[in-house]
């Protein structure tokens, strides 16, 4: 956009874009590409559907949309914004994820390396006493050898389900059943369908306000939505809006989406500018998920504290009472 507006041509911007990039990076070769094709021809909208795996179907579409109306730089401008957007969400996501997984797998390291290297050294003390162990302690042992004896059986169970797990959630079904637990789950349902519901709202503010039409934006936000329940919703929706139905019917009667959204969707109907109330939803949600996330964080962190000190006491305890039976016993 900053090249164009310069008074650059879109080939020599794409030249330009396509000379920052290091040899062999992706950035150089798809913009020298792009830039080969516009030369030979090609529309900016047909080069970057050629590209699927760069450019989402929202790309080259309001590019298309671009091309009709000329205004190219605007368009892209909005792209900037909306990606940006995006990712900022996507961040915010991520960076509450982050600190409880690091807890969660040092805990998890912990309590492996206790198991396999500090339980067996009181083991052989304990059988060199011959004392009878109490049953918190049987259990703890019994553990360790397993995890021992067995630890490379178990790893293999692990990684199989783990990569049964992934080719099941390719499916469609998998993807269903898996974006439909994410809508539900305690804790992250409020961030995921927050943050969906409002990237959903930004994408089709951003398709209608630059002269896409109600179907092709709603089957481009059903392509690029993420979540597998909501895009079946809004396939559902659009096979009734060619009814002439309007859009907030449809997406209410589906059970998918708040009533709130649904609502202010309607109100934006009756107003002629859907554009605005697709603005205050994707405001809304994005204020809503910023919360949940506020709310994720603060209640994880206990919870897993809890958890690990839970585990981390028991084998605590369980060395604790086998010490305080053999010294009854010796005594």
């Amino acid at each position: 956009a900053d090249l164009i507006e310069a008074g650059m041509t879109l080939g020599q911007a794409l030249q330009a874009l396509a000379n920052q990039g290091e040899d062999g990076s992706g950035q150089k070769f798809v913009c020298q590409d792009l830039c080969d094709r516009i030369v030979r021809g090609e529309t900016f909208s047909d080069a970057l559907a050629s590209h699927s795996k760069t450019f989402e179907p929202l790309f080259s579409n309001m590019i298309r949309a671009a091309e009709a109306s000329g205004a190219m730089v605007e368009v892209l401008r909005r792209l900037a914004d909306h990606y940006e957007r995006y990712d900022n969400m996507r961040g915010k996501i991520k960076g509450a994820l982050s600190y409880p997984i690091i807890v969660l797998v040092f805990g998890i390291l912990a309590v492996i390396a206790a198991l396999v290297w500090i339980i067996p050294k009181f083991q052989k003390v304990f059988a060199t006493m011959g004392a009878t162990l109490p049953l918190p302690t049987r259990i703890l042992i019994g553990m360790s050898d397993a995890l021992i004896h067995y630890g490379w059986l178990m790893a293999i169970v692990v990684c199989a389900i783990v990569v049964w797990f992934k080719h099941w959630k390719n499916s469609a079904a998998g993807r269903l059943t898996v974006d439909g637990w994410k809508l539900r789950a305690p804790l992250i349902k409020g961030i995921v369908a927050c943050g969906a519901y409002s990237s959903l709202a930004y994408t089709l503010k951003t398709l209608l306000v630059n002269g896409v039409n109600v179907l092709q934006a709603l089957k481009i936000a059903e392509e690029t939505c993420g979540n597998a329940v909501i895009g079946q919703a809004l396939a559902e929706a659009r096979k009734r809006v060619t009814d002439g139905t309007t859009i907030s019917g449809p997406l209410a009667s589906s059970g998918v989406f708040p009533r709130m959204m649904t609502d202010m969707l309607a109100v934006g109907e009756q107003a002629g500018d859907m554009a605005s109330s697709l603005e205050h939803i994707g405001k809304r949600y994005q204020k809503d998920m910023d919360n949940n996330i506020a709310a994720f964080t603060n209640a994880l962190e206990p919870i897993l504290i809890v958890a690990i000190a839970g585990v981390v006491g028991f084998i605590a305890i369980s060395i604790l009472m086998a010490v305080f039976e053999v010294s009854s016993t010796l005594g």
